[in-house]
């Protein structure tokens, strides 16, 4: 393995659009959602070994996760954990992270991924970060991946490629934020848009280079580097000028505006597992299409459901046509699948209305 090859995995996020099995105490990235015993964030670290050394693997997460963290992957040091204060999208995020990788080696190349993710096909996976590692590696270059769509997805951001460099590798012509459904299926149908996975791929000094020209708001809380990094639990690392953080996401901050920005073209079975849709879509179901998720449940004349409980619950149903039905602690979420894009919103007003006591 190449010592100089960072896995940043960013892990802090609230995962609302998963509500109510998603709440701030724990989050979807750290749920076992299809009974294997490895949560999301498990899953994604396992998938970098062998790729990056383990000392190279860094997340970065809100400082109330520490612990989960230590309890779910114990061989990961203090030291490999970065800890946000506060919530700032994934601009701040990244400029973090990548002063840290380049402080511990200056020829730091790193890779960010969420930890969210669902991968279907890993060896084709594991193949695609090498080739990207190998692109940049000589390269002033930010790569993105780009998933080859099989739906008209309105839920993802899309990206059209442009000239072909080398292999799977092309320009970006343009980056286009969630469509509706009409633009979607013309996206599909064209053959140039490719789903924004959320994954990139740079040296260290050339995303902080582009940082500095395209997001220097972003970049000027971290200027004066380790000196403000605090401890935490002795050894992690914690910075207390974050929240001085404008939020804002790297695509916004960066990606839609350097022209140096480049889209590996890739197929390995991929969604973001962001919502209760890609839960049902990508688990199995029975005869009457229905997923039932580590509970017991009779369904009689009810069709295409997702059925999530927690706790040792029975749950009978009858008429039942494509409906999330998501029993946890003290809330209970009926929503048909068609609405799952609300759910954020709804999430919004239970807190609106009830503070922060179910969420």
């Amino acid at each position: 393995m190449n010592s100089n090859r960072f896995c940043v995995i960013m892990c802090g996020g609230v995962g609302s659009r998963f509500w109510p099995f998603s709440k701030a105490a724990k989050p979807k990235q750290f749920i076992d959602f299809f009974g294997t015993g490895r949560s999301l964030l498990q899953m994604a670290v396992d998938r970098m070994q062998g790729i990056v050394p383990q000392e190279n693997i860094i997340l970065i997460t809100n400082e109330n996760y520490f612990s989960i963290i230590k309890e779910q992957l114990p061989l990961i040091k203090d030291s490999q954990i970065l800890l946000e204060p506060v919530r700032r999208n994934t601009a701040p995020c990244i400029a973090w992270a990548a002063r840290h990788v380049k402080a511990i080696n200056p020829q730091a190349q790193m890779m960010v991924a969420p930890s969210d993710h669902l991968i279907i096909n890993e060896e084709k996976f594991r193949q695609s970060v090498v080739n990207a590692f190998d692109f940049i590696q000589n390269r002033d270059a930010l790569v993105t991946m780009g998933i080859k769509p099989t739906r008209p997805e309105t839920g993802y951001g899309y990206i059209q490629v442009g000239e072909q460099v080398e292999g799977n590798f092309s320009t970006v012509k343009t980056f286009t934020e969630k469509p509706d459904e009409d633009l979607a299926r013309v996206f599909l149908r064209s053959g140039e848009f490719f789903w924004n996975s959320g994954m990139f791929f740079w040296n260290a000094d050339s995303i902080l280079k582009a940082l500095d020209t395209w997001a220097p708001e972003v970049n000027a809380v971290f200027e004066q580097g380790q000196q403000f990094f605090g401890t935490h639990q002795e050894t992690s690392y914690i910075n207390a000028n974050f929240e001085a953080c404008p939020s804002i996401s790297i695509d916004f901050a960066v990606m839609e505006k350097a022209p140096n920005v480049f889209v590996e073209t890739v197929d390995f079975g991929w969604n973001d597992l962001g919502t209760w849709r890609s839960l049902y879509d990508h688990s199995p179901k029975n005869k009457d299409g229905n997923v039932t998720q580590n509970c017991k449940a009779l369904m009689f004349n009810s069709h295409n459901n997702i059925v999530a409980l927690q706790g040792d619950k029975l749950i009978v149903a009858s008429g039942l046509e494509g409906y999330i039905v998501a029993d946890v602690d003290d809330a209970l979420l009926i929503v048909p699948l068609e609405e799952e894009q609300k759910i954020k919103q709804y999430v919004n007003d239970v807190k609106s209305k009830f503070g922060d006591k179910f969420l």
